[in-house]
C-alpha cells in the first residue's frame, strides 16, 4: 500500500509530495503497568471500548498490518487477531527492545519494506495522518528516523524505524547498554513532527487510573 501525501502544517513539509511506501505498524505493550495496580494497560475501556481496540482501529488505515509487542502469555489478545511478538531480549529492557524484536519480524516477514512504525498501544486518540506526516517530515530533513512531538514534548515511542538499523539497535541494546529511546536515536538524523496539542493531545496516554477519567472526556471530543 503507497499513497501520495502533501499534508504537513511546516512550509518545509508542505514543499515535499512523496510516495507513502508500505509501512507495519508495530504497538507497544511491554509494560506491566505498576501504575494501575498490575495488568495491561490497553485492555482497559474508555467509553465501551478497550484502548486497544481504539488504538488499532486508528492505526489499521496507515499501516501495512499491524502486529502487538507484549510479554507474557500472547493469549491474553487473542480476540483482537494480531501476531504477538515478544522481546527477544532479556530483562524487560525498555521498548526499544520491543522496538528491536518488530524490526527482525519485519525483516522476516515482510522483504522489501524499509520502514517500520511504532506506537505505544495506551494511546487512544493517535492522529489519523500519523504515517503520512512522519515520513514527510524524515523525507523533508533527509532523516533516518523521525518522532512524534506535541505541546513541545517528544513522544519517543512514537515514530518511524528504519529496518537497516535494526543490528546497530541491537549492538547498542546488548553491547553498550542502551535503554533509553533518545539516547539512541540521538546517533542519527532525526525529524521531530509536531502535532497541536488542543483541543485534545493526540498522542495523550493512560498511564494511570485518573487519566481514565481523563480519556473518557477527550473521548467525547475526539467524537466517540
Amino acid at each position: 500500500m503507497s499513497r501520495t501525501s502533501r499534508r504537513g502544517t511546516s512550509a518545509r513539509e508542505k514543499a515535499v509530495t512523496i510516495e507513502i511506501p508500505p509501512t507495519p505498524g508495530v504497538l507497544l505493550a511491554g509494560g506491566l503497568a505498576r501504575r494501575m495496580g498490575g495488568g495491561d494497560k490497553p485492555m482497559r475501556t474508555i467509553a465501551g471500548r478497550t484502548i486497544l481496540e481504539r488504538v488499532i482501529a486508528r492505526l489499521k488505515p496507515q499501516c501495512d498490518g499491524i502486529i502487538l509487542n507484549a510479554n507474557g502469555d500472547p493469549g491474553r489478545f487473542a480476540t483482537f487477531g494480531l501476531t504477538v511478538i515478544a522481546d527477544d531480549v532479556p530483562d524487560f529492557p525498555g521498548p526499544l527492545a520491543g522496538i528491536l524484536a518488530a524490526l527482525d519480524w519485519v525483516a522476516a516477514n515482510r522483504p522489501g519494506v524499509e520502514w517500520m512504525l511504532s506506537a505505544a498501544a495506551d494511546c487512544p486518540f493517535l492522529p489519523r495522518d500519523l504515517v503520512a506526516r512522519l515520513h514527510q517530515g524524515r523525507a523533508a530533513e533527509k532523516a533516518q528516523l523521525a518522532v512524534a512531538v506535541s505541546g513541545g514534548q517528544t513522544h519517543p515511542v512514537i515514530g518511524l524505524w528504519h529496518v537497516g538499523l535494526r543490528e546497530e539497535l541491537r549492538r547498542a541494546l546488548v553491547e553498550d547498554d542502551i535503554r533509553k529511546i533518545d539516547r539512541w536515536t540521538a546517533r542519527y538524523r532525526l525529524a521531530s513532527v509536531s502535532w497541536p496539542a488542543e483541543p485534545l493531545d493526540p498522542f495523550f496516554n493512560a498511564n494511570t487510573v485518573e487519566d481514565i477519567a481523563e480519556a473518557e472526556r477527550l473521548a467525547a471530543l475526539d467524537g466517540g
